[in-house]
């Protein structure tokens, strides 16, 4: 038996504005800058989709699946473990004009998988926040 797992992370407050981060995190090929070669291996990026052999997970495949500009980016993925896994970004835009990101994880898990992710995935999206805060090529995007 299975059920929707959801994990957030906090929101991270951004050296960009809404679009500028918008920009950037709709086109998947940004995302080799926060690749590390000792946990990821195997890289193919294209505008919309990435595939990655990550050293425990095996391969993970990310694809763009639904787009609300400046507001909201869906990323669909599955790897061998999790046939169905969501990455949402949530944005918005404070009052100095600066991009406020929250991201959610959502996946189907059994019980003894969900308590198995919870420590990582939480790491993941807390590590996620802070690296998109300290991130200073918010408008440097590929062409």
């Amino acid at each position: 038996m299975t059920e929707i797992s959801t994990y957030t992370s906090r929101t991270a407050k951004l050296s960009c504005s809404a679009k500028e981060f918008y920009d950037f995190a709709t086109d998947i090929r940004n995302f080799v800058r926060f690749i590390s070669t000792d946990t990821f291996g195997n890289v193919i990026t294209d505008k919309d989709s990435l595939s990655v052999q990550v050293n425990i997970m095996g391969t993970v495949k990310l694809r763009i699946a639904e787009k609300t500009m400046y507001n909201r980016i869906v990323y669909r993925g599955e790897n061998q473990q999790v046939k169905d896994f969501s990455l949402v970004a949530g944005i918005a835009e404070s009052d100095t004009g600066n991009a406020e990101v929250n991201m959610t994880l959502q996946a189907e898990l059994n019980p003894m998988l969900k308590m198995l992710a919870m420590a990582p995935v939480n790491r993941f999206l807390a590590a996620l926040a802070d690296e998109m805060e300290k991130f200073n090529g918010w408008r440097e995007t590929k062409e």
